[in-house]
């Protein structure tokens, strides 16, 4: 899938010609109309050039396989094995153990390990790999229930972003029938798990807490949210063990494509551009190869850019659809892929910021996303003590880690992949927004304040 030929292609002399430019600025033209192209990329003193990376075959990996299948990588002076990974905590584990130099992981992965929820171990963030990207999704006979209760615009069409509202009459059907209205997500601090627990929270649907004793989350639910693998949500949901999850593409898009479920909603509708999955390292890792940080962290970046330019997303559809990534059917992951959403089959809508993976800062670990899913932690019981507010900015220091994305990216400037003014001029944190379903404002300096919003009037029976 490389787009430039290797030179090991090329003859013996030519070969020498090309190792003989210390800096490898592209194009030298050596013979009558022949040009050789290599990369203009200052290679680091690599301490560790074989590496092996592991992700869950999702969209939003995309960073890696584009690194990867473009040369990126290679640019780099890495040599670098992708292999898909069977769950989340699997992936956690092998990070963790070191069977794994680094993964794609969810965000909320390493700040709960940092943050004393589940495994504990020091990791570390320095590229989030993506914004948006997830749905919800119900199945046929829950929407057929729900669809009444959905306005409808002029075009006869579902008015979005549909509420939670339209699902709560349901709900409580299945409570006077005597059934629990079960749901799927991915992990239980994924973004998935508190994506769905906001948008049923904010129609005063309560998803339930945790404590020490009930770490599935379903203190005083009134939906029953349990983890299930991202690729097996379609299978689940046909099944009929859940009648509903949140997950990431092409998951949403495969339901449509089966005909076994309808899209409500995206995480674009629940909170605008927010944070998704991220690029994780252990802490010893990166101080033992902080070059080669800083070189993977580089490539990543490149693979962003190149995967937020239109011209290249088809292109991307068909790396991802290989049986080694993501390999879904290129017609399902285009739908998505391509600036498009499909909820109700037929019902294709123009979502060109569905997937982002550089535009908006994306690929900037920023402090306020991480304390994001700190404050959701301590919302749901997960993190069971009240915390000052200094401890979140403290924690997430420690996990987030900018300076190795500001190197990388002064670097790529040097080298002429990036300018300069795609390098944010921020102390780490974004303005306060109110970008919510609910239209709750955030503010990563003031979480406290954040948190007890949602505790005042009993609004999701949050305790404080």
């Amino acid at each position: 899938m490389k787009s430039l030929i290797k030179t090991s292609t090329w003859i013996l002399p030519i070969a020498v010609l090309l190792f003989s430019c210390g800096n490898k600025e592209k194009k030298q033209t050596l013979a009558e109309n022949v040009t050789i192209e290599t990369s203009k990329t200052k290679t680091l003193d690599i301490e560790k050039p074989q590496l092996t990376f592991g992700f869950i075959k999702l969209t939003d990996m995309a960073p890696l396989a584009i690194a990867k299948e473009k040369g990126f990588f290679e640019d780099e002076g890495l040599f670098v094995s992708v292999e898909a990974q069977s769950n989340w905590k699997n992936v956690l584990d092998r990070v963790i153990d070191g069977q794994l130099d680094g993964s794609h992981m969810l965000a909320g992965q390493p700040i709960a390990a940092g943050a004393g929820f589940g495994r504990q171990a020091q990791l570390v963030t320095p590229f989030s790999m993506d914004l948006n990207g997830n749905g919800i999704t119900v199945s046929n006979d829950v929407w057929s229930k729900m669809k009444p209760n959905v306005p409808k615009g002029s075009d006869g069409k579902p008015v979005h972003p549909i509420k939670a509202e339209a699902l709560k009459p349901v709900i409580a059907d299945y409570k006077n029938s005597g059934k629990a209205f079960k749901m799927g997500m991915v992990f239980p601090v994924s973004t998935h798990n508190y994506e769905i627990r906001y948008w049923l929270a904010a129609a005063g649907i309560h998803p339930g807490m945790y404590t020490a004793d009930n770490v599935q989350g379903q203190i005083d639910a009134e939906v029953l949210l349990s983890v299930t693998p991202p690729p097996q949500m379609p299978a689940t949901l046909e099944a009929g063990t859940i009648y509903g999850y949140c997950v990431g593409e092409p998951w949403n898009q495969q339901a449509v494509f089966k005909g076994i479920g309808v899209p409500v909603t995206t995480n674009y509708d629940i909170w605008k551009n927010n944070p998704e999955k991220v690029f994780v390292m252990t802490k010893k890792f990166v101080e033992e190869n902080p070059n080669t940080a800083i070189a993977v962290t580089k490539a990543l970046i490149r693979a962003g850019k190149w995967l937020d330019a239109p011209e290249n997303r088809a292109e991307a559809v068909k790396i991802l659809s290989m049986s080694q990534y993501v390999g879904a059917d290129e017609a399902v992951l285009a739908n998505s892929m391509t600036g498009t959403f499909e909820f109700e089959k037929g019902d294709k809508r123009e979502m060109p910021d569905f997937n982002v993976f550089y535009k908006y800062n994306a690929t900037y670990p920023f402090y306020s996303d991480g304390i994001w899913f700190l404050t959701q932690m301590r919302r749901w019981g997960q993190i069971p003590e009240a915390k000052p507010a200094d401890w979140y900015a403290s924690t997430i220091k420690d996990i987030y880690r900018p300076d190795i994305w500001t190197k990388a990216a002064k670097l790529l400037v040097e080298e002429g992949y990036i300018p300069a003014g795609d390098i944010p001029v921020t102390d780490g944190y974004k303005a306060p927004t109110a970008d919510f379903i609910d239209g709750t404002t955030y503010d990563a300096k003031d979480p406290i304040s954040y948190i007890n919003s949602f505790a005042i009037g009993n609004k999701d029976k949050a305790v404080q």
